[in-house]
């Protein structure tokens, strides 16, 4: 049995998903926290836990937050990315995710892919969305490879105009997990 539960997140873990997340801006990304970015991180209740339609979920040790993954309506926007994937993906009918991050020590444990796929029932199950959508920056270790295990890739722009990252857009698929949420509210992560 896994020492990790992946569930919803509740007023009690927004503390740990925060560190969790600005960890990653400050020593994974190396760039820290910017607000145009990142504004969603300070109000994590506002942003995830009252809107009907955006989320936030976590992996547990022991009551610690590891990692996080959020969703939130909207696709991406123009600029900094294409105006084809803003017309692709309108704000109306695309969920998109969010911060989905592992801390460095609790990494190859399962955990990134059973927060995302809790993460696409929870956006199949919602009224309105049609699409989810991400981006994912190449040079973090292992994105790449893991968003292709799981996402369709949709653009490739890399080759862009923005030297600063190395981005890849993605769509999940969202078939197979309609009608499939977990109805005890948790998961366990495999290991």
């Amino acid at each position: 049995m896994s020492p990790y539960d992946v569930h919803p997140a509740e007023a009690e873990h927004l503390e740990g998903a925060r560190s969790v997340m600005l960890d990653t801006f400050y020593r994974e990304f190396g760039h820290g926290y910017h607000p145009v970015w990142h504004r969603d991180v300070i109000d994590l209740d506002g942003t995830y836990l009252r809107p009907a339609r955006h989320a936030l979920f976590v992996a547990t040790k022991g009551g610690e937050v590891v990692a996080t993954t959020a969703v939130r309506a909207g696709g991406p926007s123009c600029p900094p990315h294409p105006r084809f994937l803003a017309d692709r993906y309108p704000a109306e009918t695309t969920a998109q995710l969010f911060r989905v991050y592992v801390r460095p020590e609790h990494r190859r444990q399962g955990l990134a892919g059973a927060m995302v796929r809790l993460a696409c029932r929870f956006v199949a199950d919602t009224a309105g969305y049609e699409a989810l959508y991400l981006h994912t920056d190449t040079r973090v270790e292992g994105a790449e490879a893991f968003w292709r295990s799981m996402a369709t890739e949709v653009h490739d722009a890399r080759d862009g105009d923005h030297e600063h990252f190395q981005t890849i857009h993605f769509e999940i698929p969202l078939d197979g997990f309609r009608d499939t949420a977990d109805t005890s509210g948790a998961l366990q992560a495999r290991s």
